[in-house]
């Protein structure tokens, strides 16, 4: 599929994650795309500690990639700097509380108005959008969690505000992955063709 990835489209991998492969499978994946082995591929941190591609190696591909439990997901794209989030689903009895300390008070105020068998689903739909969103944006949550706002009253999560940016000139996904996890992907411009994978091993 690397052939594939044109400036239309992202490309997204489910890895099964197992800490003790470390970045072996990442980087095997990302040296299909290259066309180099996978002990040549050079990670280096960002002006704000997100891990990319050296530039010397990147050329028009950026990747960026998430994991929880055993699930994995890498985003690729040509011409774009993509962020991708995925979370465990596993209760989660604090949400309300940490969505009144860190999110945006509209998001908080909706979460809490939300039934409580389905608050903390919620919790996990905007965390995820909102981490996509700060790791294209190439910021870690040092950014401020309240400085971004999502919606969620259509059931697809919406880039609201963002400090600094037109929130307009993003894009902003839920990614279906299976019934045990929440993930999102964002990127800045055009609408792109999202296609999904699993490799082999993933499960």
């Amino acid at each position: 599929m690397a052939t594939q990835l044109g400036d239309g489209t992202l490309h997204v991998w489910r890895l099964r994650y197992d800490p003790r492969c470390g970045r072996a499978p990442l980087l095997a994946l990302i040296a299909g795309y290259l066309g180099v082995p996978a002990d040549a591929i050079q990670l280096v941190d960002g002006p704000h500690g997100r891990p990319q591609l050296a530039p010397a190696q990147a050329g028009e591909l950026d990747v960026n990639w998430s994991h929880s439990g055993d699930c994995a997901l890498v985003a690729l794209g040509r011409r774009v700097a993509p962020g991708i989030d995925v979370e465990r689903r596993r209760p989660r009895p604090r949400a309300l509380e940490l969505a009144r300390r860190y999110f945006h008070p509209h998001e908080a105020a909706w979460l809490a108005a939300q039934p409580e068998a389905r608050r903390e689903e919620a919790f996990l739909a905007l965390w995820t959008a909102k981490e996509a969103v700060l790791k294209a944006l190439g910021r870690g949550l040092a950014f401020g969690l309240d400085r971004l706002q999502i919606g969620l009253a259509t059931g697809a999560p919406q880039l609201l505000q963002l400090a600094g940016d037109d929130a307009a000139a993003w894009q902003l996904h839920a990614l279906d992955i299976g019934p045990g996890h929440h993930a999102a992907i964002a990127w800045r411009g055009a609408p792109r063709d999202i296609r999904y994978g699993v490799l082999a091993d993933a499960g």
